[in-house]
């Protein structure tokens, strides 16, 4: 089933961006959470916020959705400013953040036909239960409803109101694999519907598979920006294989071609990133044999979305 069409608001304003964000600040006593952030959200496509935890994503969001002031910078959403626009920009916006805001003793329809009634033009409530497969449910409270059918029903609150830019925080986290695949058909039903999608998540395979454009935030700052695509270009591949912890890379670096580099990202778990080819496999294994080792070859191949995030984020640790 297709999700009913969520046509913009008629008479909103058109431009290129649905979202400018320019040096933003924003401090939580001595930490610096935003420091100095700029990032554009095109209009009619999905944009994918990634970082580590603590790297200013839920913060960024908030501040967009006027939930929380910024201590510097400029926020244009929509064309408009979040905080002195709120009430013209709010029926405009949808924003699933991770916990909050639904009563423990509400059904589903309940909620759904409710916050259907704050809207002038909605979603039929009924129809988007089907689509999110929550009609079955019934007389269910929230207290009782699993991890992932609170967050089936928090998207689609997010999206009732038929918005013009939606915030998506992480969306699929505890869903089920084939909710999370009518999740993620339900995010593209936004974007041909010509929806803005800001989707902020942990997870690299979400982001490769649905964003048109990726933001890659650390420590307050943008440290890149591209489409999936773009971000992956440029690196021949990538072998990641497992073996005991703390070897001496300092070994196997003097062994590989120039451009090559060699990291442990994870206890025992070791990345050569560069051009990668037979060489490159052979070098691997010779070193891995000095040091009476028998490496278990995980993946080589191309790059992947999740090698140059691991790249740039452990680059500003």
């Amino acid at each position: 089933m297709r999700l009913p069409t969520l046509a913009a608001v008629p008479g909103a304003q058109r431009d290129d961006s649905a979202l400018v964000v320019r040096d933003l600040v924003k401090r939580y006593g001595e930490r610096l959470a935003l420091a100095g952030l700029d990032l554009v959200v095109p209009r009619a496509a999905v944009t994918a916020l990634l970082g580590p935890n603590g790297a200013g994503k839920t913060t960024t969001v908030e501040i967009c959705c006027g939930l929380r002031a910024a201590d510097a910078g400029e926020v244009r959403v929509l064309g408009l400013d979040p905080v002195r626009d709120g009430a013209a920009l709010r029926p405009r916006l949808g924003l699933m953040l991770q916990t909050g805001g639904i009563p423990n003793g509400t059904t589903a329809p309940e909620i759904m036909r409710h916050f259907a009634r704050l809207h002038a033009n909605p979603l039929d409530p009924d129809a988007l239960l089907h689509r999110l497969g929550l009609h079955q449910l019934g007389r269910t409270t929230y207290r009782r409803m699993s991890g992932g059918q609170k967050q089936l029903l928090a998207l689609g609150l997010a999206v009732i109101g038929r918005p013009e830019l939606v915030f998506l925080d992480e969306p699929t986290a505890g869903l089920d694999p084939h909710a999370r695949r009518d999740t993620w058909g339900l995010i593209r039903s936004l974007r041909a519907d010509g929806v803005s999608v800001v989707l902020a998540t942990h997870l690299m395979d979400e982001a490769e598979a649905l964003a048109d454009l990726v933001h890659i935030i650390d420590r307050g700052k943008l440290v890149a920006s591209g489409s999936p695509g773009e971000l992956t270009r440029g690196h021949s591949g990538v072998l990641t294989f497992l073996a005991p912890p703390a070897l001496p890379l300092a070994a196997l670096a003097a062994v590989l071609p120039a451009g090559c580099t060699a990291v442990e990202y994870g206890p025992g778990e070791y990345r050569v990133s560069g051009r990668v080819g037979p060489a490159e496999l052979a070098a691997v294994t010779a070193w891995c044999a000095q040091l009476n080792v028998m490496p278990d070859i995980v993946n080589s191949g191309r790059r992947r979305l999740e090698d140059v995030f691991l790249e740039l984020t452990r680059a500003s640790q």
